[in-house]
């Protein structure tokens, strides 16, 4: 119970804040972030929250039935616009892909390091000092 406190306590946080901030982010997003600072810093700890969050990602399928329903409701206007719909679909996938391709590709040219060059990089000039000393 204390699980779903404390993530429920981040959500009204965050839209809280979106909506008397006037943050141009979604509330809920604003308190994910707080929520993940707040789990770095070690304020919450994540055996609270764990058996909580594995209870709402093994539900997270009945999250979905209001924008089913909303397509529903929506679908005229749905038939209207559904070039531009599949357009802004489509152009952001392959924004997407050619941006993960390209990332990918540049991450993978970089030279991988060895484990004297590891070593090196690690080795502080204190140490290299001492090393010559001896």
């Amino acid at each position: 119970m204390l699980g779903f406190f404390i993530l429920a306590l981040f959500h009204l946080v965050g839209v809280w804040l979106q909506h008397n901030g006037n943050i141009p982010l979604p509330g809920n997003v604003i308190g994910l972030l707080l929520f993940l600072a707040a789990l770095y810093m070690r304020l919450v700890r994540l055996e609270w929250v764990e058996q909580a969050a594995q209870f709402l990602l093994k539900h997270m399928l009945l999250f979905f039935i209001p924008y089913v329903v909303g397509i529903i409701a929506f679908a005229p206007l749905l038939g209207e616009h559904w070039f531009s719909i599949l357009v802004g679909i489509g152009g952001s996938t392959t924004a997407v892909l050619l941006t993960t391709a390209w990332s990918a590709r540049r991450w993978k040219s970089q030279p991988l390091m060895d484990s004297t060059q590891v070593q090196q990089s690690v080795s502080s000039p204190t140490n290299k000092r001492e090393e010559t000393m001896l």
